[in-house]
């Protein structure tokens, strides 16, 4: 499990060329107790989310001006759709593991995890302007942006991974 407790496998054109034309991906992501998908979006696909194994929140925030907080509690079996686009989290709700399936309406979805893009950018983004979009102290913004030197060493890793694996599956 990653720092947030969940772990995704995901099947996109990158990791399947033959998916390419096709308009579909998928993931599967497990989750710890209490584990989060954090807050991302997919700027080129819908996404049908199936709830495989425990009870999962699934939240989305419509666009502005009206910034509304659209939550739902599914369980085992149950699916929900999240509009392309638009910010969107799960969140394991119970004391065990839980499995949802993922479908995205694109072979090349892209996600954009929001803490990860603000603070975890490399470079990083100056802390002036993060402090004053999110009004906090400079300070604040450095120690947020310090948790995120992870994030940088794992990309390199997993695209590393990625390339390995790709360059596997085509050989074989």
């Amino acid at each position: 499990m990653n720092v947030v407790g969940s772990n995704m496998t995901v099947v996109t054109v990158a990791e399947l060329p033959e998916l390419n034309t096709l308009g579909i991906s998928m993931a599967r992501i497990n989750f710890a107790s209490w584990g989060i998908n954090p807050p991302h979006t997919h700027p080129r696909a819908t996404e049908i989310l199936t709830v495989i194994e425990g009870s999962i929140l699934v939240v989305f925030v419509t666009s502005n001006p009206e910034n509304r907080l659209i939550t739902k509690l599914l369980q085992k079996g149950d699916v929900f759709v999240f509009p392309e686009g638009l910010i969107h989290f799960q969140k394991n709700v119970g004391k065990g593991y839980a499995i949802a399936i993922a479908a995205l309406s694109s072979q090349n979805p892209s996600v954009i995890t929001i803490a990860n893009v603000v603070f975890g950018s490399n470079p990083d983004i100056d802390t002036n302007i993060l402090a004053k979009a999110f009004q906090v102290d400079v300070k604040v913004v450095q120690e947020i942006q310090s948790k995120f030197e992870y994030f940088r060493s794992s990309m390199m890793l997993t695209s590393i991974t990625v390339t390995f694996i790709t360059s596997c599956v085509l050989c074989c």
